[in-house]
């Protein structure tokens, strides 16, 4: 019996050796716990612009009778690019026009890390640091953020033209290490790429997204294409005789 007990502890012992790479965790309740300040509270007003409306109206038509609840992300992230930032006063506003509890809107608005539940800088640069970026130097790219913006992750800038994200993968993997800023990726990053990319935002200037460090259009292999090399057929091609 001593001995299996023995045995059971030198394996433990050992499996405790074995970790897996993830992004770093931040210990904070941000994401889940509302807490009253001046700029966001539950007294505050927010209203979408005319156009919104509109937008909303449009976005509303796609869904049928009973099921308008489903546009609900749609219309968060409208009111997240209306004020910059996703307020408690816009969640409200959500929740009434869909004519749905609030609680289902707070559980929304604070699944999704894409919801922005504090102010934001003009650029929200988000970093990847998963597995494949990280394994192509992601530290790099997110400590070249770091010192070129003089911000840390979670925070803003302090003249709020920067905020800081270290996320989970955004889909790029092929490209890696890449980040995100506002809707663009930039991918195939260098710290040099990176730095001369946030000189130019510090600019008011829009780089050009997509891959930097290579000649590729998006993320076929570096080395050059090596299927669909043929010149494209026809619209007949393959196709019935009838159609």
């Amino acid at each position: 019996m001593f001995a299996l007990i023995g045995s059971v502890q030198r394996n433990l012992r050992f499996s405790s050796l074995r970790q897996l790479q993830t992004s770093s965790k931040h210990l904070s309740d941000a994401l889940f716990v509302h807490r009253d300040s001046e700029i966001d509270n539950t007294n505050s007003h927010f209203e979408f612009t005319e156009e919104n409306k509109k937008r909303i109206d449009s976005i509303l038509k796609i869904y049928p009778d009973g099921h308008k609840r489903g546009a609900m992300i749609p219309l968060l992230d409208l009111a997240q690019r209306q004020h910059g930032w996703l307020p408690i006063a816009a969640m409200h506003e959500v929740a009434s026009i869909l004519n749905v509890p609030n609680m289902r809107v707070y559980e929304v608005a604070t699944f999704y890390t894409m919801f922005n539940r504090r102010p934001m800088g003009k650029y929200h640069i988000q970093v990847c640091t998963c597995t494949p970026c990280w394994l192509r130097d992601s530290d790099s790219i997110l400590k070249t953020v770091c010192d070129v913006t003089n911000c840390t992750v979670g925070s803003n800038s302090a003249d709020n033209l920067f905020s800081i994200s270290e996320v989970e993968c955004l889909g790029a993997c092929a490209n890696a290490p890449m980040m995100q800023v506002n809707d663009d990726y930039y991918e195939d990053l260098t710290p040099e790429i990176t730095t001369s990319i946030i000189k130019a935002l510090m600019k008011g200037e829009r780089p050009p997204p997509g891959p930097q460090n290579c000649n590729r259009y998006a993320a076929e292999p570096i080395t050059g294409l090596t299927s669909l090399t043929s010149e494209v057929p026809d619209r007949s091609f393959r196709v019935r005789p009838d159609l």
